[in-house]
């Protein structure tokens, strides 16, 4: 039985909110209650009548809470439905993904930064596919790169959802399932950033045919369970995929970063 099959742990009486601020309480008790699992995805909270006698509050400060949870994700609110209160939600990556972008956008990171850090995260990635991998995923990594070099014989778009594909087959051979969502959202976010300028200053062809054979290289290092080569390879693809995008000072480290382990 998985931990998403198991039954909830049983929930704590919510306390009493504070009278400053009551709503922050009342969100801080409802997080702290989805995070021990005492609440599950797609379990309903108690309807805000009874939210409003267990906290102790009026129903204003219960829908402020309400609002503030729906805001985070955390759980949905069906307004008018009779059938109890608003329901706890699954995660989703792409919450994390609206936020990084968010911070991209308003200067927090750059592209060199973003490229770090997707260097950093599919290198590791990329490793504990190589050493790690099971007969069945090596089989759905080599599926994806066969459909990789097919899609480059038609058009970019195509070629861009099959290189999805191909780096989605690594991240869920790594076994590691917060390495899978981080890795999806940072190159989701790379991508949105700086696909369009790429495809502008490139020669598309050559751009996927390059591409290919990169990944081929990483594909042979994973298939021979070599997982430093597997990782360096997947890291140098990276660089030299944005280089052009990256100012000279940052570049300078990136590429000291991605040469730590030569590869012969």
């Amino acid at each position: 039985m998985t931990d998403k099959d198991a039954p909830p742990a049983e929930r704590r009486p919510f306390a009493p909110a504070r009278r400053v601020r009551a709503y922050e309480n009342i969100v801080s008790q409802i997080e702290e209650a989805i995070f021990r699992g005492e609440l599950r995805p797609g379990q309903r909270l108690p309807s805000e009548r009874e939210l409003t006698a267990e906290f102790a509050v009026s129903r204003a400060t219960v829908r402020e809470a309400l609002r503030v949870l729906e805001s985070s994700g955390l759980v949905r609110s069906k307004h008018g439905d009779p059938t109890g209160g608003a329901e706890v939600q699954e995660f989703s990556p792409d919450r994390l993904h609206r936020s990084l972008t968010a911070m991209v956008h308003l200067e927090k990171f750059d592209l060199a930064d973003l490229v770090q850090f997707r260097m950093t995260v599919e290198g590791a990635a990329t490793f504990l596919a190589a050493v790690g991998h099971t007969p069945e995923q090596l089989r759905r990594m080599m599926d994806a790169h066969a459909a990789l070099a097919v899609a480059a014989d038609r058009d970019y778009e195509e070629f861009s959802r099959a290189d999805v594909e191909f780096h989605h087959t690594i991240a869920e051979a790594a076994n590691s399932g917060l390495l899978r969502v981080s890795h999806d959202v940072v190159r989701g976010v790379v991508v949105n950033l700086i696909e369009t300028k790429l495809t502008a200053t490139a020669d598309v062809r050559e751009l996927m045919e390059d591409s290919c054979r990169r990944h081929a290289r990483v594909l042979d290092a994973i298939r021979d369970r070599d997982g430093q080569r597997a990782s360096s390879l997947a890291q140098r693809d990276i660089l030299d995929h944005f280089s052009r995008f990256i100012p000279a000072d940052r570049l300078a480290a990136l590429e000291s970063f991605a040469d730590r382990h030569p590869l012969g």
